[in-house]
């Protein structure tokens, strides 16, 4: 979703995070539809909702959290990802069933 916004006379647009973009670095793993245990390890995470996910990829991205010894990788996963990123990854988790 694109916002346009006119602040002092300029026109920007403001891109809000993707999911579906953002999750395209996980399906290496995940799978297409969040159908597959990660590395042979993790859960599969289709079906999670929005809230269950965040919770876990903020967790990640803190360091607190590591479910079946994922905690470094999926840290490193996270790194670059924004709390607007980690929700709009949750919301797009959500639908996948």
């Amino acid at each position: 979703m694109k916002t346009l916004i006119t602040i002092l006379g300029l026109t920007v647009m403001l891109s809000a995070a993707n999911g579906s973009a953002l999750y395209q670095k996980c399906a290496a793993c995940h799978g297409l539809k969040a159908e597959k245990h990660a590395l042979g390890k993790s859960e599969v995470i289709a079906g999670w909702s929005s809230d269950k996910t965040l919770e876990a990829l903020k967790g990640y991205k803190a360091g607190t959290r590591n479910a079946k010894g994922m905690g470094a990788l999926m840290k490193g996963q996270m790194g670059n990802m924004n709390d607007a990123d980690m929700k709009a990854l949750s919301d797009y988790i959500a639908t996948l069933k």
